[in-house]
């Protein structure tokens, strides 16, 4: 009779499952694609406060718009930043002390200088100039108080671009929890946070890791599964310039020289329990370097980390680090 009831119900709650609502809404923000699953009762619609929700943090945090907060913050207006602000600016600030400052949001001016950035490069950058930019680098230099940033260097340009996207996957998650959500999974521009299981096909959500291709094409290196985790990828393959002897630079400016940073680095994939901490700590490995990386893991067992990288032969390789999932 026991074992009948328990199996009725296993029934009744696979049932309930079943009958939920399996919502896919996919759009455009944040310069990029976002795709967004979730399972939920039949009534459940809340497109429009998402819609709301990606609108706010543009307003706070896009570089892109020229009334966002950040972008009055770096031609030095006044302004109060929201929670969303300081909630980026501090996870900034985490990374950027662990890093020991290799991941720095103010190093937009120089992202701007060489190109990389929504200003527009400057023209015959050289040395000196480079110098001149540098000092108003430095998250350091940078201080939040109550509701109002304030800067030592009126030049210091701040741009979160490379943990807003995270931020903002993370955002969305956590409104579909506070709506009693247990099953979805949001992706943001590659950045990916999921919960609980694709109800649809009986098994764990499934995300892959993209095969590194400088023609601009796409495919998928491995499929692998996501337990109520977060997973960033950031790569070199997309962005970069080429010098005269066939070098390749990367989008990441070294934080210590001013300049694009030359790596055989290609793809970083992080994953972690939240989406920011692993966008940004995705950006910084970029410019860490393979050894730095592994040193650094060692001391941060919470970051599962995938590599691919290019030999002294020009072929590809793989490193998977602190348990990355195989499959």
């Amino acid at each position: 009779m026991r074992h009948f009831l328990f199996t009725l119900l296993l029934l009744i709650v696979f049932s309930c499952k079943q009958d939920q609502k399996n919502t896919k809404l996919t759009g455009d923000v944040f310069g990029t694609t976002y795709s967004i699953q979730y399972y939920s009762e039949e009534s459940d619609d809340f497109q429009q406060q998402i819609d709301s929700l990606f609108y706010v943090i543009n307003k706070s945090m896009s570089t892109y718009q020229t009334n966002s907060d950040i972008s009055k913050l770096n031609r030095n207006e006044s302004v109060e930043v929201d929670e969303h602000f300081k909630k980026v600016f501090s996870a900034s600030q985490v990374i950027y002390e662990a890093t020991e400052g290799v991941f720095d949001p103010t190093i937009g001016v120089l992202v701007n200088a060489w190109d990389f950035g929504p200003e527009g490069k400057i023209i015959s950058l050289d040395s000196l100039k480079i110098d001149s930019l540098m000092l108003s680098v430095g998250l350091n230099k940078v201080k939040l108080v109550d509701n109002t940033i304030i800067k030592e260097n009126t030049n210091t340009f701040i741009d979160f671009n490379a943990i807003a996207k995270g931020y903002g996957v993370d955002v969305i998650a956590d409104f579909l929890e506070s709506k009693n959500i247990e099953n979805y999974i949001v992706e943001i521009g590659g950045e990916i946070r999921c919960k609980g299981t694709n109800i649809e096909k009986q098994k764990p959500w499934k995300v892959g890791v993209e095969m590194p291709h400088f023609d601009g094409t796409q495919s998928i290196m491995k499929a692998i599964s996501l337990h109520n985790e977060s997973m960033a990828t950031s790569g070199t393959y997309r962005k970069f310039k080429t010098d005269s002897l066939g070098n390749r630079y990367s989008h990441i400016i070294d934080t210590k020289t001013g300049y694009p940073s030359k790596t055989n680095l290609l793809s970083i994939s992080v994953i972690t329990s939240n989406c920011m901490t692993a966008d940004g700590y995705a950006t910084a490995f970029k410019a860490m370097g393979i050894e730095k990386v592994k040193d650094f893991l060692k001391t941060h067992p919470e970051l599962k980390v995938f590599l691919i990288f290019e030999n002294e032969n020009k072929e590809l390789e793989t490193l998977s680090l602190n348990g990355f999932p195989e499959n």
